[in-house]
């Protein structure tokens, strides 16, 4: 079993130390995720272990033998390069020999009468076979496959962003390695690359480091968690959700709540994984009461950050509508005839496969692109904000508070009192030390938190996301999150986030990329589980003829306790009533948001509420209580 053995690890920027004399283990077959506010540091880490950047202090051991592979954030990719060139760009010879037979493979092609290029390509066959190096070749197409790129031959030039991006992972996936260092990999990639991307690093025998927002993803994979803050790394064993737990048990532990928070924590947990398994249509519900807990444990909530909605423009009746709208391309049609009608309030995701036309319907909407065939009307007090995946260019000199001033030196909320400029970075988690710092020194990450806000400081009625979580802390994900619920306008978001989706649309647009475009009303989840059924033939099983043999009941031990027939007949209908009381929840907190100054009703709606949230508390332990006993 390979180690790499990192101790008395330092790193400075400028004036800003990212992290002090850190140390730290990684051991083969850990999967482990890095996590960390934008600007703490987490790829700067990454390329510190690739030897892509230097530390002021670091001490490494590990085998000499020991082989990294890197996929940075945005890789550098030679233009001229075809796709198989740059995949088999490697130091590994037998990778450089697949290149090799590539490159003799393509002169014969040309010119299949020159004897030079006969030998070459006899001569790199020869060694294909010696070397036993067609396992390259035949993993590279296939992941390439895999991850959407079919055109092989094709000049990277001539690839979109998010197209190099997957090659380059591409190229990283096939290298020899002992450690995979992976910053960001789902980027750019659609969901059914994603389960397959999950698939295939849970399978590898090395070590994984890994950055990423897709908290699903994270939770599938993660053996281990390495935490960035306060220039420390704290390393926690299991998952995501096992980090979250043991987070809670860690800061929780002298207060006088300790058991009460754990049992409950504890217990909902295994009720929103539970949740998730069975793909419920109460799912958002969940997720939120979830992050409440979460938000808890981080030590301060994101919703009491965000506890007053920012005042928006004016919304009018008239919003959006799209009246049989088309458009095409080159002669292929990614809009067909599509309308829909906008109103205030709408949640709608936007998924379908790389290329359907999403972007395309986005801009459209927002007035960059005009449709070939119908039309789009927009209210006269609609104001769009657009959140483009690519960031326009930014002033590196200007600090970060000018750049947000430049919009606006204060916002309403949504209560009528007056946020600053700099009250605004706070929430966005830029404390008040950094509003001086000049753009140029911040992470892509922090960039984009930035330029979200000052989008969010124009007070728009209409949000536009288009990949809003990439590259996002899943702090700033959070805030994002909690910003949306008390949005009162329109928002309407392209992701491949299947987390952020469920936690919030309450709709989807589904693109087929033939033009056709269905409105679903469930979560991306349940669409994604109830798509994949659909696509599972049934199988019809034949009567199998066994020969009876006697078994031996096994006896149960004195600690394994069956559950009585009152506990089967309340395990029946527990998950029913738990339904029902986050229905009551729901439909209170709705009317306690429309008593306006009815004090009287509004104080009986809050006792209401209270005593449904402790039944709520109740049922979620007593539900787990019994998923125990039933298991025995």
């Amino acid at each position: 079993m390979s180690q790499m053995i990192i101790e008395n690890l330092t790193k400075t920027v400028g004036e800003k130390t990212l992290f002090r004399a850190i140390e730290f283990t990684i051991t083969s077959g850990e999967k482990t995720g890095l996590l960390g506010i934008n600007g703490t540091g987490k790829s700067t880490l990454l390329s510190i272990i690739a030897g892509t950047e230097d530390a002021d202090t670091i001490s490494i051991d590990h085998p000499n033998t020991y082989r990294i592979a890197y996929l940075p954030q945005d890789p550098i990719v030679d233009p001229s390069l075809t796709v198989l060139e740059a995949v088999f760009q490697s130091d590994a010879s037998v990778i450089r020999l697949n290149l090799n037979y590539e490159h003799a493979l393509q002169a014969l092609t040309e010119n299949p009468d020159s004897e030079e290029n006969q030998e070459n390509f006899s001569k790199y066959q020869m060694q294909m076979d010696e070397q036993n190096a067609w396992d390259i070749n035949t993993q590279a197409r296939m992941i390439l496959s895999k991850l959407g790129i079919e055109t092989y031959d094709k000049n990277m030039e001539e690839l979109s962003g998010g197209q190099r991006k997957r090659v380059m992972l591409a190229k990283t996936l096939i290298e020899p390695a002992d450690l995979l260092l992976l910053d960001e990999p789902t980027n750019h990639l659609d969901v059914a690359s994603i389960t397959w991307l999950q698939d295939y690093i849970k399978n590898l025998s090395g070590a994984v480091l890994f950055v990423t927002h897709d908290r699903y993803f994270l939770d599938a994979i993660s053996t281990s968690i390495f935490e960035l803050a306060d220039k420390t790394l704290y390393a926690h064993k299991g998952n995501y959700g096992d980090y979250i737990e043991a987070k809670a048990l860690r800061e929780e532990m002298n207060a006088a709540t300790e058991d009460k928070l754990k049992n409950r924590y504890r217990s909902e947990l295994k009720w929103i994984r539970r949740g998730a398994k069975a793909r419920s249509t109460k799912q958002k519900a969940r997720i939120g009461r979830f992050e409440e807990l979460e938000q808890q444990v981080k030590g301060g909530s994101a919703k009491e950050e965000m506890d007053a909605g920012l005042k928006t423009s004016r919304l009018g009746k008239k919003v959006l509508e799209a009246k049989e709208i088309s458009k095409s391309f080159n002669g292929n049609t990614v809009i067909h005839g599509f309308s829909a009608i906008l109103q205030s309030g709408d949640r709608i995701a936007i998924v379908g496969p790389n290329g359907a036309g999403k972007t395309t319907l986005v801009n459209m909407f927002d007035g960059l692109l005009e449709p070939d065939k119908g039309i789009i009307e927009r209210g006269t007090t609609v104001k769009i904000a657009y959140f483009k995946q690519h960031l326009p260019e930014m002033k590196e000199n200007q600090r970060i508070i000018e750049f947000i001033r430049d919009t606006s030196n204060d916002i309403e909320d949504g209560e009528g009192n007056r946020i600053s400029a700099s009250q605004m970075l706070e929430r966005f988690l830029f404390p008040t030390s950094a509003h001086g710092t000049p753009i140029g020194k911040l992470s892509g990450g922090e960039r984009k938190r930035l330029y979200l806000l000052k989008l969010l400081m124009e007070q728009p009625n209409v949000l536009l996301l288009d990949e809003p979580t990439n590259d996002l802390d899943l702090e700033t994900l959070s805030v994002l999150e909690t910003f949306i619920d008390t949005f009162p306008g329109v928002v309407l978001t392209i992701s491949h986030d299947r987390f952020f989706l469920d936690r919030t649309s309450t709709k989807l647009w589904v693109l087929d990329g033939m033009g056709n475009i269905e409105t679903v009303f469930m979560s991306y989840t349940d669409y994604l589980e109830n798509a994949r059924f659909k696509e599972t033939p049934k199988k019809v099983s034949e009567p199998v003829v066994t020969e009876e043999i006697p078994i031996e009941p096994v006896k149960e031990t004195a600690d394994k306790k069956k559950p009585t027939y009152n506990e089967k007949r309340e395990w029946e209908t527990i998950e029913k009533e738990i339904e029902e009381t986050e229905e009551a929840i729901s439909t209170t907190e709705t009317e306690m948001s429309t008593c306006g100054a009815d004090y009287d009703k509004l104080s009986d709606l809050t006792k209401k509420l209270n005593t449904l949230n402790e039944r709520y508390e109740y049922l979620i332990e007593r539900w787990s209580i019994l998923e125990d006993l039933m298991k025995t």
